[in-house]
């Protein structure tokens, strides 16, 4: 049940760090060795051993995706379909360009950017589908322009995939897919086995196996993030639905047992309202245990003075999600300092951003919203500046360059300059 507790006790209902344990740490670096060193076969192997199913290959056949196609619920192809369009117009409008400017003395300054070349695409499978992790991660790789995106997710007890996550794949133009999960398909993606090449970069969720993984391989790839359990918050006033912040909070708690959910508000009234309906629609859920040990352990309704100590709250808890329903919404969007994606009104759930409407749903958690962001097309493209400096700034500030050189002990940066210097 939400528990209302005062703001000293809202530490509380932050969820887990995802720190991985030692115990962990030490299984994901000897799964990290294994596949390093005996390549395919290790994944052939760790596959049976932890998903208890034998590949006779590790590539989904094209015989595969043909027969997704033919098993997909025409409904939740349409569907796809029409999110996919969403979240590439979103993405578009992110994408920047190399650019050059000359300067009166002749010099030119610039910036290329460039996508990455190759990049892994992780997908948490098995007895679930997320057809939706597909395309968030996939879509603004696209959009940046990357070439080849291979994606790996952990096959069913069948030895087969989801026909949604399949179709999903295929309609983003991704051939390259692999069963294989866990820490074993971190491994692979980042050193490259017999069938798997390495890639750049590495994107997507997983379980506490694969973020401890990919904090173990950074630095051989890129990652995205560390992603923890699913947070939201609620900023409300007494203008707020009830019924909605309820349904809402349940929607994050469905998610893990450490998912934390928050209402901050103005109005004792909506709390107590809102701690009542959380406990009767939580009857209905096919999740609710689940939800149950989320709102036990991680979930808190925090009643403020006013909307500005409202508003401090919020930002003390640099949250994943949140949701703002108060009157006039956009007079208080600006003093909202710290948040991964932000839902104003009263008909947008989070539920529109983790499946329809475009922006993306692979967010910082654990309070890094104070300094990170969301996937974007950015995360797939890298900056490299060039210069051509003129002979006319060279005389000009050549001898200023070379006492900085010197004053930092480098002589042979300085000689280099001052050689230039000498030429008639």
């Amino acid at each position: 049940m939400l528990t209302i507790v005062e703001r000293s006790g809202l530490s509380a209902t932050q969820a887990a760090t995802g720190a991985a344990g030692q115990e962990r740490r030490e299984a994901v670096l000897h799964i990290i060795e294994e596949v390093k060193r005996d390549g395919d076969a290790a994944l052939f192997r760790l596959t049976e051993k932890f998903d208890r199913v034998v590949l006779p290959q590790l590539a989904v056949a094209d015989e595969e995706f043909e027969e997704a196609y033919r098993v997909i619920d025409p409904e939740v192809l349409e569907a796809l379909r029409e999110a996919i369009a969403n979240i590439r117009d979103y993405h578009e409008r992110q994408l920047r360009e190399s650019w050059m400017t000359t300067k009166e003395s002749g010099t030119i300054l610039g910036q290329l950017i460039l996508p990455l070349e190759r990049v892994g695409l992780y997908v948490p499978g098995g007895t679930a589908a997320y057809p939706t992790s597909v395309m968030m991660n996939a879509v603004p790789a696209l959009v940046a322009g990357v070439k080849e995106i291979v994606m790996t997710t952990p096959p069913g007890k069948d030895g087969k995939l989801n026909a949604a996550v399949l179709v999903a794949a295929a309609e983003l133009g991704i051939r390259q897919v692999y069963k294989v999960g866990g820490a074993q398909a971190i491994a692979a993606l980042a050193y490259g086995t017999e069938t798997i090449g390495s890639v750049d970069k590495i994107t997507g969720p997983g379980n506490a196996f694969v973020a401890t993984a990919k904090r173990e391989v950074f630095g051989q790839v890129a990652i995205d993030m560390i992603a923890g359990p699913s947070e939201v918050v609620v900023l409300a006033d007494e203008t707020a639905k009830a019924a909605y912040i309820a349904a809402d909070l349940l929607a994050q708690a469905e998610h893990d047992p450490l998912a934390s959910v928050t209402l901050v508000t103005t109005s004792r009234a909506l709390a107590e309202e809102v701690q009542r309906l959380a406990a009767s629609q939580l009857e209905g859920l096919d999740r609710k245990e689940i939800a149950a040990k989320a709102l036990e352990g991680f979930g808190a309704i925090c009643v403020a003075a006013d909307l500005e100590e409202a508003i401090d709250i919020v930002n003390e808890l640099a949250t994943e999600h949140l949701e703002i329903q108060i009157q006039d919404p956009f007079a208080h969007l600006g003093k909202i300092k710290h948040a991964g994606a932000i839902f104003i009104g009263d008909d947008s759930p989070v539920a529109i951003g983790d499946y329809f409407v475009g922006t993306n749903h692979v967010l910082p958690t654990g309070r890094t919203a104070r300094f990170s962001s969301g996937l974007s097309v950015d995360d797939f493209l890298k900056k490299t500046s060039f210069v051509r400096y003129s002979r006319q700034d060279m005389l000009d500030n050549g001898r200023k360059i070379a006492a900085l050189a010197r004053f930092e002990g480098l002589q042979a940066h300085a000689r280099s300059v001052e050689l230039r210097l000498e030429r008639k």
